[in-house]
């Protein structure tokens, strides 16, 4: 076989041969892996007419036969069509999303194609003959921090906004604290955090994804590897919030007297037990949907329903697909289900639907149930004089083996996971077990698929976080089973999906911000700002060599921040505690001892003391490499500071804890994505250390709330 058959049938199917690692080397994709991805992406390529035969197939698909379901284009802007020869010299309709029409003809020269420019944003509809089309027309950029404080003055929420920054705080929804919560935190706990930080001055709460999990296997806890990024955690649901607390008590009685010990021995845990507290959770909602079901007031529930439609639909038969063949003993992961188990149009499918047609709609349920508590909290948000609310995280792709891969087969890739080469900070590289969506079946789709997943992010939250916004260009795949550094980069259809985004980030009046974190295509970042997606930009990565940047050389075009959940709090990474960790487990760089790791640390800490000192943040004697003598609140005063938009304080710096909430590179390892917060949301903001914090953002970034 020739492999340049092999490598032009990657090159149209926009993988790439060449990349470069973080260390500025050269690299190259080996022939078989290629040849494994490619297979994936449903292009066989075992032999040399194979190659050419899936060539022919890619370049069917974006020829100009026929109008692609969906083409994107930017308001005030011709709309230039790709080009297709059966439309030239034809008359054409469009119909436009908010009523009115207008005739018009295409030119004679096919190769360019133009509609005049829309001048108002939406989903218009191109009518030619036969043939029709959605013309998804977007703004130019995304709605922005400027015009969320923009509508909070004109609502009365804010008064003359004189300097254009907000501050806002970072939380792990599950690490929230409230009285008699089980040991598991809910949106019940972040509608009272979201008030009290509102009540300080704070713009925003990001929060950790909240996408739907698995309700029948509660020990795959990571909030970053969901089952499906369409529906909610359901073990957020706060039971009170169902009957009310009445009801609740009886429900728990109802569980028997060891399910009140349990809830109070687990309410005390340092440490989420996910197992534990996440049964009985399930456990006393399932109690609540039985007495909610009994009392027959169901016309809000049935209402969520039908809007839910063949989605909701679908996640819920997963669920209870998923949990009967656990309690059976049999395997969980769909791939391995019986054929008829597979589709989840087909009949055996909907034979299972009926004969436990109760245990969906308990599902279905959860979800209503999960929607109204996060959208609750981002009232509560809101009302407070929060201008931007809550601000959700979009996690880069979903199980493999969950409901969003069942039901979205046609769209999401098997046998490949996302993931990332080798870098400084995971010298193994990763591979997420997440599923990616084929960019060929999105566009074959009119980007569906895509569009509900964004609508899913932006339907409870004031912003959404994209992770790992680099995946709107090229997304690292891995085979299954492969080492992480045999993967190869898949490339998107960037214009097409930041359009898409700023369409539906206006329509929701809901910020973006993209974590850029990494190696990035030079010139990445300067597009999303150009398009309105705020990057992020962390204070200990923010140095020029060896010297730290002072914060007026920060760009206004992402927000700043002083950590993120993947990297060390501001008192651990001061006391070195991630250098232990990491040596410890042997995710050091490969030929640095601990030693060196100290040594490199204690460099860059003397310099970032120069810079806090440059700037008044510090000052006098640089102090000691321990948690305790952190110098945090100047680490704030300096990153406050930044022109940034918004300025974005993790809770555990707040704090001036030490313990960071996920080591990359870790399963069991390390307590990922399980510590709580020392104190009960309406106290963790009452320290002294932590007002004391909170007040240098109010000073530098504050604006005064008008009551009401």
């Amino acid at each position: 076989m020739n492999d340049n058959h092999l490598f032009d049938l990657a090159a149209a199917a926009g993988l790439s041969r060449d990349w470069t690692s973080a260390k500025g080397e050269a690299m190259q994709v080996s022939p078989d892996t290629l040849r494994t991805i490619l297979e994936a992406l449903e292009l066989p390529c075992g032999s040399d007419e194979q190659c050419r035969d899936s060539r022919a197939r890619l370049a069917q698909l974006m020829a100009g036969d026929a109008l692609p379901p969906l083409l994107t284009g930017l308001v005030d802007q011709p709309l230039h069509l790709p080009a297709m020869p059966h439309l030239a010299g034809r008359n054409y309709r469009i119909e436009f999303e908010h009523g009115g029409q207008f005739d018009g003809r295409f030119g004679d020269d096919a190769a360019n194609l133009l509609l005049p420019p829309f001048g108002q944003p939406g989903y218009h509809r191109l009518l030619v003959e036969e043939e029709a089309t959605v013309l998804a027309i977007a703004p130019p950029r995304c709605y922005g921090v400027a015009d969320a404080m923009q509508a909070a003055k004109v609502s009365g929420v804010l008064g003359a906004p004189d300097d254009p920054r907000l501050w806002g705080l970072g939380v792990q929804l599950y690490s929230l604290r409230r009285p008699g919560d089980g040991g598991l935190a809910d949106y019940g706990a972040l509608a009272r955090l979201a008030k009290c930080a509102a009540e300080r001055g704070a713009g925003a709460l990001a929060i950790s994804p909240v996408h739907a999990m698995f309700s029948a296997d509660v020990h795959r806890f990571s909030p970053y590897g969901p089952s499906s990024r369409l529906f909610l955690n359901a073990l957020h649901i706060d039971p009170a919030s169902v009957l009310g607390l009445q009801a609740l008590e009886a429900a728990v009685d109802a569980l028997g007297p060891e399910a009140r010990a349990t809830m109070a021995r687990l309410e005390q845990q340092d440490l989420v037990d996910w197992p534990q507290a996440g049964g009985l959770r399930l456990r006393l909602l399932r109690r609540l949907y039985e007495q909610f079901i009994g009392n027959g007031k169901l016309d809000e529930f049935d209402d969520f329903r039908a809007h839910g439609g063949t989605a909701l639909r679908d996640h819920a038969r997963f669920e209870a697909l998923h949990a009967a063949r656990l309690a059976r003993g049999e395997d969980g992961y769909w791939l391995t289900w019986p054929q008829g188990l597979r589709d989840p149009a087909g009949a055996e499918v909907d034979a299972f639907a009926r004969e436990h047609a109760d245990e969906i709609r308990f599902h279905e349920f959860l979800q209503w149930q999960a929607a109204r508590g996060l959208g609750a909290a981002q009232k509560a948000a809101c009302q407070a004089g929060m201008p931007i609310g809550l601000i959700s995280d979009l996690a880069v792709g979903a199980d493999n083996g969950g409901s969003q891969a069942w039901s979205r087969q046609r769209e999401i890739i098997r046998g490949l996971s996302v993931g990332a080469p080798p870098d400084i900070m995971n010298v193994h590289g990763q591979a997420w077990g997440l599923g990616a969506f084929s960019p060929h079946a999105m566009r074959a789709g009119g980007f569906a698929a895509y569009l509900e997943m964004l609508r899913a992010s932006f339907a409870h939250a004031g912003g959404v976080r994209i992770d790992h916004v680099l995946g709107l260009t090229r997304l690292w795949l891995v085979p299954n089973g492969a080492s992480p550094q045999d993967g190869a980069y898949l490339t998107y259809p960037l214009q097409d999906l930041l359009r898409l985004i700023a369409l539906e980030s206006w329509r929701h009046k809901a910020i973006v911000i993209g974590e850029d974190l990494g190696t990035v295509p030079e010139g990445f970042d300067r597009t999303l700002a150009d398009a309105g997606l705020l990057g992020i930009r962390v204070l200990m990565f923010q140095r020029q060599g060896e010297r730290f940047l002072n914060p007026v050389e920060w760009p206004r075009t992402a927000i700043a921040t002083t950590t993120t959940h993947d990297l060390p709090t501001m008192a651990g990474w001061w006391a070195g505690h991630d250098v232990a960790l990491r040596g410890g487990l042997g995710l050091l760089e490969p030929g640095k001892s601990e030693a060196d790791a100290r040594a490199e640390r204690g460099r860059e800490l003397r310099s970032l003391w120069d810079a806090l000192c440059g700037t008044g943040s510090a000052q006098g004697e640089m102090p000691p490499f321990t948690a305790e003598a952190a110098p945090v609140d100047a680490a704030i005063d300096f990153m406050s500071a930044a022109p940034a938009p918004l300025a974005m304080l993790p809770i555990e710096d707040a704090l001036g804890l030490t313990e960071q909430p996920n080591l990359p590179g870790t399963v069991d390892e390390h307590p990922n994505w399980r510590r709580r917060l020392p104190q009960p949301v309406e106290q963790v903001l009452d320290g002294e250390a932590v007002s004391r914090r909170l007040h240098i953002l109010e000073r530098t970034r504050g604006h005064r709330k008008n009551p009401g």
